[in-house]
């Protein structure tokens, strides 16, 4: 039975964390003496607020989420750096993970000094549940899974990562940054069935803010005091919190620039199946399509020498000949077609 306690590094678990001036006072209405700011150039002479209550009170009313289950941090990869810091012990314990998949939670993993296992996808890009399951081992204390995944773009079967949350006494953690493009729902709808579960997503993709670095963890209120124990004081700055906020005021373009892109990538399905070096368009559950091809370096190099920026991603696991095109605006995509429809 999954047990926090039992996978909290010991000097976490002992750690008395800093405790900021903003944290011993939350009231608005005051005369700030307490933490030697400069009193001009207002609003943002002042420190944040270090637990961006009105924030995620806006994403709990959005979510279904209680706050206490909300994590903001400097986009989704510090949530992915404090969970391997927290459960972690460097040169003795490990982390399992897929591939191919996001490449920064093996980087996380090394720079923490955590040995990370990858488990290779079957040839559909499901999880292999049997494989999984036997390469946890007693120092295994995380299992990172990306559903949609980066770069196959597919969603995992919600009842193969069940089977994982009931048969792993550690935390199992489920990247959704690209749920928003994708018709499956949301892991968040079992977070209260599972302790060990944690939901990260970002506002990165279908928000249209990845260069404001904002992103969000859920997880049992356990598990959430533990990350906001250990992380900086002041993870989220002013101007992050005040575009986010902004932004959650009015959700009507983010539901119509993912429809815009829905429609796009279906359009683009198509054309690129058309193209004679095509060998496959992948389904995808994203804002972004992974092709087979035919020479795909020559491609690759083509469209950079037209300006057109994609990813080779031929070098990834079960990913041969393969390129990485993100969605794009009407005209965007329209100059890629135009460009590959001439390439010979």
């Amino acid at each position: 039975m999954f047990s926090l306690n039992k996978i909290l590094r010991k000097n976490i678990n002992n750690l008395v964390p800093y405790s900021s001036a903003r944290e011993e006072y939350t009231g608005e209405e005051a005369v700030f003496l307490d933490a030697n700011e400069n009193p001009y150039n207002s609003p943002y002479n002042r420190y944040p607020d270090p637990l961006q209550n009105k924030l995620k009170k806006r994403i709990s009313d959005i979510k279904g989420i209680p706050q206490a289950k909300i994590f903001l941090g400097n986009g989704s990869d510090e949530a992915i750096d404090l969970l391997i810091r927290a459960f972690c012990e460097p040169r003795i314990d490990n982390i399992v993970s897929i591939e191919p998949s996001y490449g920064m939670y093996e980087v996380c993993a090394d720079i923490n000094n955590v040995k990370f296992i990858k488990v290779l996808l079957k040839n559909d890009f499901q999880l292999d549940i049997n494989v999984i399951l036997k390469t946890i081992n007693i120092n295994t204390k995380l299992i990172y899974l990306c559903s949609p995944n980066n770069p196959t773009g597919n969603c995992f079967n919600k009842q193969d990562i069940i089977e994982i949350l009931q048969n792993f006494n550690g935390l199992v953690i489920v990247d959704e940054a690209y749920i928003d493009f994708s018709t499956k729902e949301s892991l968040l709808s079992i977070l209260n069935e599972y302790k060990n579960l944690v939901v990260l997503q970002t506002f990165s993709k279908a928000w249209g803010l990845a260069g404001i670095r904002l992103g969000m963890a859920f997880a049992d209120k356990e598990i959430i005091d533990v990350l906001n124990k250990i992380k900086y004081p002041y993870n989220v700055n002013s101007l992050t919190l005040e575009k986010a906020n902004e932004t959650l005021k009015n959700d009507r373009s983010k539901n119509a620039w993912i429809g815009q892109i829905l429609e796009a990538r279906d359009r683009l399905i198509e054309e690129l199946a058309n193209l004679p070096f095509v060998v496959k368009v992948y389904p995808s559950d994203a804002n972004f399509l992974l092709v087979k091809v035919n020479s795909v370096k020559n491609i690759y190099d083509y469209l950079v020498n037209k300006k057109i920026i994609i990813r080779d991603r031929s070098n990834v696991s079960l990913c041969e000949d393969c390129l990485r095109i993100t969605i794009g605006t009407k005209d965007e995509n329209l100059l890629l077609m135009d460009s590959l429809k001439k390439y010979v």
